[in-house]
């Protein structure tokens, strides 16, 4: 079974509460989980810390989302509370921020870990907030038991990449279509989120795929 499993907070020091923040209408990380919901998946989760569960919760139901929360700092410990949760097997990981992640390369990357049987596998090059991270439930539950470092814990993944040795790992550059890494999609500024204001605008609010917002931001900023 596999879990999209969202991360959120409301403590982001650059841009505070941007979780919250207004984006055609609705708050960003409902943004976020309207596009995951068009990748398949049998379950999917906000992954919260607990400080959070008043704001998050009605969206997560709103959404049809599962909410499960944990600690704030130890973020692979609360990815792998919500595996046990959900009897996932398979993890599509992505975060709060990425309201213009690509669904469909989110599907690929997950076909081809599981077509390779890979424990790991995200795809490179692509616009900076545009992808996710497809991963073996087992591979995270290995993570949290022998990861110490903070690094490790906060970020999720890098003690699977940092072990090559003990994970199958499958990281090849995006399919050209998709391959624009120059291009910043994500929302961790004020400078971000005006972007994607606009950006959104042009989308007009619709569901999107990765082609139509590299064009949309193609229109918004020319390359030089």
């Amino acid at each position: 079974m596999t879990a999209i499993i969202l991360q959120a907070r409301l403590d982001s020091t650059r841009l505070p509460g941007k979780a919250l923040l207004d984006l055609g209408g609705e708050p960003m990380v409902f943004r976020v989980m309207q596009v995951l919901s068009l990748v398949p998946a049998e379950v999917r989760v906000l992954a919260c810390p607990e400080d959070s569960r008043d704001a998050f919760e009605p969206l997560a139901a709103r959404a049809g989302f599962r909410l499960v929360t944990g600690s704030k700092e130890d973020v692979l410990g609360r990815y792998c509370k919500a595996i046990r949760e959900t009897g996932a097997d398979s993890v599509i990981r992505a975060t709060g921020d990425n309201p213009f992640v690509f669904p469909d390369a989110a599907a690929e990357i997950d076909r081809q870990r599981r077509e390779l049987g890979a424990d790991y596998a995200a795809f490179g090059d692509l616009p900076y907030g545009a992808g996710v991270e497809s991963i073996q439930a087992e591979a995270l539950l290995m993570a949290e038991r022998d990861a110490v470092s903070k690094h490790d814990r906060e970020h999720v993944c890098p003690w699977l990449y940092g072990n090559p040795s003990l994970f199958m790992l499958h990281q090849p550059p995006a399919p050209p279509k998709w391959r624009f890494p120059s291009i910043r999609i994500t929302i961790d500024t004020a400078r971000d989120l005006e972007r994607a204001r606009t950006l959104y605008s042009l989308l007009g609010g619709s569901a999107h795929d990765g082609e139509s917002v590299i064009k949309a931001y193609l229109q918004l900023e020319p390359p030089v």
